[in-house]
């Protein structure tokens, strides 16, 4: 098994240790960040001191060599800008604050200082001021209330910070005084408060020098990053498999589906679905109920078969049982068998409703059923078949045992008893076209079928005399429009047997509103 098929097993074995690590990551940034905070603070205030030190060294170095050194007991000391030219004197702001920014720039820090200014002293080094320098010149002569105005260096890049900060030199009256009076002042009409130049400090910082401040974050990443990723892949392994998984459900759905319609061809619509909604189960058993069984012949087939091609009898056949099935499935009748040429269907399980109700829907379906071989015999004589099949049809009701009979391996869901064979005789006595049912049939559906009474018969395994009614050939259509329930609580209306004006009439009847 390679790692990452064990670290996969392992968080799906278990799934809460990613909730855990998820909320250690979450509690983790603030700490993280708080504590990059405190290093990136500790780290800016050494350089703050540093830069501290070495201005305030310079400043003692440069008060010590340049004013204090020159300082003469016993002459007089004044204050020039070019005093260096003359013994004892010492120089005043402006020259100190040039030459102490050259000093402090002569130290190679990260901070630098100049004193600029537009109207510098004749004979002194000309002094280009930076554009940030002249637009806060610029800014300050017009009012600009801001004591501090901050730049973007020129220098900034991509790896590098530089800030510029500019403050204005506001003349005062000793310098108003000194410089409209001193012969070197390029401008003698200075007034307090004018703008004489600007002092400004620039401050660069190398980005990689705050990136390593984020020691603990960059931990962090690295370790939440990391994994991040091995938990990305293995949410990629588990789509995979998920993937293929659910391609091998979809193929197996749909081969199971396929399984599924050619099964539903050799079952019966009501055992189909009582199988496949877990209603009944694939075990031998079997219950006693009382049914309605239909058995249906073709009268003289074997003379018919002889007539016929195999290839025209098996089309021929098959349409006559698949017109039949159709007219089945209409009145939900439970096909059990075709034998040969022989239907055989009952009412009553695995969905009945009631033993007259089954009665009353195997006859009905048994005079449609003849019905529509009527007319399928005028379709066959037209395509030259001129023995077309007429069928004899008996139905009984009583009890039968219906189930699953056979073997573990194999088994068969069909009805057994006398009164399942007792349909079988009476098929046998009813003529090409007609229709036997035996007494309790008959007594469910007299209301709505004129049938004749036949003369008591024995059949072997029932020790009773069997009364049955026969429903002659072409009958069938003398059937009425209506039909009553056998208690009475309902009627069915055939619009198909209805003249035009009656139904007319029952249409309006329908569309009138109700009163009260």
């Amino acid at each position: 098994m390679t790692f990452k098929r064990r670290i996969g097993r392992f968080f799906v074995n278990q799934p809460h240790l990613i909730n855990w690590g998820l909320a250690l990551a979450i509690l983790a940034l603030p700490v993280v960040v708080w504590l990059d905070l405190m290093a990136i603070t500790d780290q800016s205030l050494r350089r703050q001191g540093q830069a501290l030190d070495a201005v305030l060294d310079t400043v003692r170095g440069y008060y010590a060599r340049n004013v204090i050194a020159r300082l003469d007991p016993d002459g007089q000391t004044i204050a020039t800008h070019d005093y260096h030219d003359r013994a004892g004197a010492i120089p005043i702001p402006a020259t100190m604050s040039i030459e102490l920014g050259d000093e402090i720039a002569g130290h190679g820090l990260d901070v630098s200082y100049r004193f600029a200014s537009d109207y510098p002293f004749a004979g002194r080094e000309t002094v280009t001021l930076t554009s940030a320098e002249e637009r806060a010149l610029s800014l300050y002569r017009d009012g600009s209330a801001d004591h501090l105005l901050y730049f973007r260096g020129a220098e900034a890049g991509l790896f590098s910070h530089h800030l510029t900060m500019v403050t204005p030199v506001v003349m005062e009256e000793a310098c108003v005084a000194c410089h409209n009076s001193h012969p070197d002042s390029t401008k003698t009409d200075w007034q307090v408060g004018d703008i004489r130049g600007v002092q400004s400090y620039s401050i660069a910082q190398q980005v990689a020098t705050s990136l390593f401040s984020f020691s603990h974050l960059l931990l962090y990443m690295v370790v939440v990053g990391g994994l991040g990723i091995l938990f990305a892949v293995h949410q990629l392994r588990l789509a995979q498999r998920f993937r293929k998984i659910s391609e091998e459900l979809s193929s197996n759905n749909e081969f199971l589906a396929g399984i599924s319609m050619k099964i539903s061809r050799y079952l019966s619509p009501q055992v189909y679905r009582s199988i496949f909604s877990g209603e009944k189960d694939a075990s031998i058993s079997t219950e006693r109920k009382k049914l309605t069984v239909f058995f249906s012949d073709i009268k003289d087939f074997t003379q018919t078969a002889e007539t016929l091609q195999p290839e025209e009898l098996t089309a021929l056949l098959n349409e006559y049982f698949t017109e039949m099935s159709a007219i089945a499935a209409k009145h939900g009748a439970t096909i059990d068998k075709f034998i040969g040429d022989a239907i055989v269907a009952f009412f009553g399980d695995p969905e009945t409703l009631g033993t007259a109700e089954d009665a009353r829907a195997c006859v009905r379906m048994a005079l449609e059923m003849q019905e529509r071989l009527a007319e399928l015999e005028q379709e066959w004589r037209a395509r030259g078949i001129d023995r077309p099949f007429r069928a004899r049809i008996g139905i009984n009701t009583g009890y039968c045992n219906v189930g699953n009979f056979g073997s573990e391996a194999r088994m068969d869901y069909t009805i057994i008893g006398a009164e399942a064979n007792l349909a079988a005789r009476l098929e046998a006595a009813a003529e090409p076209g007609g229709i036997v049912m035996s007494h309790e049939t008959y007594a469910h559906v007299r209301d709505f079928v004129a049938a004749e009474p036949m003369p008591p018969m024995q059949f072997k395994g029932i020790t009773r005399d069997v009364h049955p009614y026969a429903i002659a050939p072409g009958r069938a259509g003398t059937l009425p429009p209506t039909e009553a329930s056998a208690d009475g609580k309902s009627l069915t209306v055939h619009l198909d047997r209805l003249d035009e004006a009656t139904r007319r009439q029952l249409q309006a009847l329908l569309d009138k509103p109700a009163k009260g």
